[in-house]
């Protein structure tokens, strides 16, 4: 995996960058949360007396990205991790953090030095569905404080509708783009063609039910055939669903590829 720096030397390709992750939301000794970046941003790097990592250079990378166009986002959870929230209140709580230390509020120990990320995304594959709507609404009231910058919230659940751990997140909760990912299950890219492709259920939600009757659905693949277990096409078949996606569903908004590493070198 290159710098993040690396994947945005023009103002081509992808339109947004999701950083992956924030995989712990409280350390127990110090109420910070922790994150894995791979190889971008390593434990050595953590603030004193924490285990929150402390990346400039990847702050860097995320500011010379959005100098280019592009948004870049926080992701939160991840396959493997130690998340969620007990209640509302400790989501809302939570939510103020996450603005302190990454978005557009003040802290101390800002992990990205003053780089302002552009939003989250909520890739919660674990854990009770407990307080997300409580962290989304909230942390939206804090964008409203900023009246100089556009933040998004997007969610990455996977294609079996409705999702086990954000379903009613999604059916309560204001989100702008939803990075379903079609891959790993039986709904997936491989799928295709048959009943079990459910890119129309997903799109019945978006124009239907959604609070945000603008919410692009993201056709979410794998960049290679080791990135995920199952879900991957070569790129002509991909190019034929997308094609097709695209004309059938007015709630196509693009495609989500995991992840940017595989994707260059695929």
């Amino acid at each position: 995996q290159k710098p993040l720096i690396e994947y945005c030397q023009s103002e081509g390709g992808e339109d947004v960058l999701v950083l992956a992750f924030l995989h712990v939301f409280n350390s127990a000794s110090t109420g910070l949360p922790q994150m894995d970046l791979s190889n971008q941003c390593t434990p050595s790097n953590a603030f004193p007396g924490t285990s929150l990592l402390h990346c400039p250079d990847t702050g860097k990378g995320v500011k010379h990205c959005q100098s280019k166009g592009k948004a870049v986002l926080l992701s939160l959870g991840g396959a493997a991790g130690a998340y969620g929230f007990k209640d509302d209140a400790e989501a809302r709580e939570f939510a103020h953090l996450v603005w302190n230390l990454f978005l557009g509020g003040t802290s101390d120990k800002r992990p990205l030095d003053d780089a302002i990320l552009d939003g989250v995304d909520l890739d919660i594959e674990a854990g009770a569905p407990v307080g997300y709507s409580a962290f989304v609404d909230e942390l939206r009231s804090l964008f409203a404080t900023d009246s100089h910058k556009r933040y998004f919230i997007s969610a990455a659940p996977q294609c079996p509708f409705p999702d086990a751990f954000l379903g009613e997140t999604l059916q309560t909760t204001w989100v702008d783009m939803v990075f379903v990912q079609f891959y790993n299950n039986y709904c997936g890219a491989q799928a295709f063609g048959t009943y079990n492709f459910n890119f129309e259920e997903w799109h019945n939600w978006a124009t239907r039910t959604s609070v945000n009757k603008n919410v692009k659905i993201y056709f979410g693949v794998p960049a290679s055939n080791t990135a995920a277990n199952a879900g991957y096409v070569a790129p002509e078949r991909l190019g034929e669903i997308i094609d097709t996606l695209r004309c059938k569903y007015s709630s196509f908004g693009g495609v989500m590829i995991w992840d940017v590493s595989q994707s260059y070198r695929n």
